[in-house]
């Protein structure tokens, strides 16, 4: 029988796509493209929204794509913050926002690190992850424009108390300069208390001093008068205000050791926007899961990961504490006292440090499913 050959034309319909990069700087961007095999690198001024389209459209003629092209693209998480994700994604740009401490870097001693090799960097790995290596970097969860916006109480309230506590130690310093100690300085008659301070020598305090502690005072007043403000205002957010958000704020507080502070907190940067599909993803994100080190023979410890939300875990530390009070009966308690509490200061603020992981997975289920955790008050 005779071979019959047969010429089959290619039909591969397979959508052609560009990959964009940016590195991102204060004053200059570095752009990356490629078409899958070939690479453009290009500069432009930082912030400039008309050469970013103005490169992405050179990018398809320089590759020779069509006009049904699709885009993707990527930048590390910073300080730019997600405006350039949304801009991008109104021109129908898919992008993604990179976890900066999740991208592999070289392990020898000394490293080049430009920008240029680091836009060359995220380009290949965005072909890897588009490609379907999904463990190649970690993607940022992005929050709306509403989440993002209603963060702002709660960090200046943490702004302002910083500021109002430098204030309060910056008066105390002055004033033991000349060995005189005061236990509170943001007290209402200050300045009489000033006039009736003396020296170690009968004298009064010297003109320049009494007046810069008058100014640090009044600034400390008036960061006194903010912070009272938006406590106020967050009060009456959650008694008024009729959304999921509140609805979870309230919710979290009816468990008795929760409160407003760590309850809005917990909503308005974990909670929120996110939607957890397990415990692992709970204690991921809070950055409170172990780190094992197991190679060979060798087989340690490493701590808590630290990855996530700094606040979220710094705040879970101190509800742990007052679970601990607050609920002798429940389940959690009676772990830590029979683990823990015999075992000295250095093994509660190990076990603090469990309870607390154990807590922010319970709470998570009492708030998405409305599981109460075992032998909890409710009030």
């Amino acid at each position: 029988m005779k071979r019959t050959q047969v010429t089959r034309q290619d039909n591969n319909t397979e959508q052609a796509t560009l990959y964009i990069a940016f590195e991102l700087a204060d004053k200059e961007w570095k752009l990356g493209f490629s078409d899958g095999s070939r690479e453009r690198l290009r500069k432009i001024d930082a912030d400039e929204k008309e050469e970013i389209w103005e490169e992405i459209e050179k990018s398809i003629e320089h590759f020779g794509l069509g006009d049904d092209v699709r885009l993707v693209s990527c930048y590390e998480a910073g300080r730019d913050g997600f405006w350039l994700h949304r801009y991008l994604e109104s021109l129908g740009v898919e992008n993604f926002v990179v976890d900066p401490s999740s991208i592999e870097v070289n392990r020898r001693k000394r490293r080049a690190k430009t920008d240029r090799l680091d836009a060359k960097k995220l380009l290949r790995l965005l072909m890897r992850y588009c490609w379907g290596e999904k463990q190649a970097w970690r993607v940022v969860r992005v929050p709306g424009v509403e989440e993002e916006d209603e963060r702002h109480l709660h960090r200046e309230l943490e702004s302002l108390k910083k500021e109002r506590t430098t204030h309060r130690n910056r008066i105390r310093s002055f004033l033991k300069l000349h060995g005189i100690r005061i236990d509170n300085p943001g007290r209402t008659d200050f300045v009489r208390y000033l006039d009736s301070v003396r020296l170690w020598d009968g004298s009064e305090l010297g003109c320049g001093l009494k007046a810069r502690l008058g100014r640090e005072y009044a600034r400390m007043v008036f960061l006194q008068m903010q912070i009272k403000a938006i406590e106020k205002e967050r009060k009456r957010l959650v008694r008024l205000q009729e959304t999921d958000s509140m609805r979870r704020v309230g919710q979290m507080m009816a468990l008795r050791g929760i409160g407003i502070e760590s309850s809005w907190l917990l909503e308005k940067e974990f909670f929120g926007w996110r939607r957890f599909r397990n415990r692992k993803e709970v204690g991921a994100l809070s950055g409170l899961s172990p780190t094992p080190y197991s190679s060979g023979k060798s087989e340690r410890e490493q701590g808590i990961s630290k990855d996530g939300n700094r606040r979220v875990r710094v705040m879970m530390i101190e509800i742990g504490w007052s679970w601990l009070r607050n609920q002798p009966e429940s389940k959690l308690t009676k772990w830590f006292n029979e683990r823990y509490a015999e075992g000295g200061k250095r093994m509660r603020r190990i076990g603090i440090v469990a309870l607390a992981r154990k807590l922010l997975i319970d709470i998570w289920r009492f708030v998405e499913h409305g599981v109460v955790p075992e032998g909890a008050i409710v009030v």
